[in-house]
């Protein structure tokens, strides 16, 4: 009898669920919203007058002298052929020799460039390995007199089959792959 009792009690909820459920809808007028704007978006014009500001204005100018987005800091040299020639003659690390720090540049060089160059920058990553791309040339290359210019400069920028890491390096982090780069070529032609 004790049992019975149980399955009674839990059917008898379960029956009061469902009618409440379906008394509490009533066709002849719409259902209560939750978080209405979510369904039906206030319309705003662009550039109108909003409470949001201070002042009431349009919108709210940056301050004088940012730059947007982040750190970015614009790269005044070309992506052409002449801009590569002349980063390669003319672009210097902004880094003095206490700024140089392989512990920064090594792991973002293994991340971005190793599985193609190798991490030891003898053109042998894992991808070449694989055979999923072929002709990454070694930094010790004869016929590539690499500098530190044109490093920066195919990093930004990219080169050939290889695109560019601007978005994903920062401006330090690319000096510091930079350098660590003429580390291992440096290591390379010993």
């Amino acid at each position: 009898m004790h049992i019975n009792m149980k399955i009674v009690t839990k059917y008898i909820v379960v029956l009061v669920m469902v009618v409440g459920l379906v008394s509490c809808q009533k066709n002849s007028r719409p259902n209560y919203q939750y978080m209405p704007n979510m369904y039906e978006s206030v319309g705003y014009e662009t550039y109108q007058e909003s409470d949001v500001f201070a002042n009431g204005v349009e919108a709210q100018l940056p301050a004088e002298g940012t730059i947007p987005r982040g750190d970015f800091m614009p790269f005044e040299i070309e992506n052409t052929n002449e801009g590569y020639l002349y980063a390669k003659e003319n672009l210097k690390s902004p880094l003095d020799s206490t700024q140089v720090d392989y512990a920064i540049g090594g792991p973002l060089y293994n991340i971005y460039c190793g599985i193609c160059h190798g991490n030891k920058g003898n053109g042998k990553g894992k991808l070449v390995d694989r055979e999923k791309i072929l002709g990454v040339p070694s930094y010790d290359d004869a016929g590539r007199a690499i500098t530190t210019g044109s490093i920066y400069h195919v990093l930004y920028y990219g080169k050939n089959t290889m695109g560019s890491y601007a978005n994903q390096l920062n401006e330090q982090e690319r000096w510091q792959v930079v350098a660590y780069v003429e580390k291992l070529k440096a290591d390379l032609e010993k």
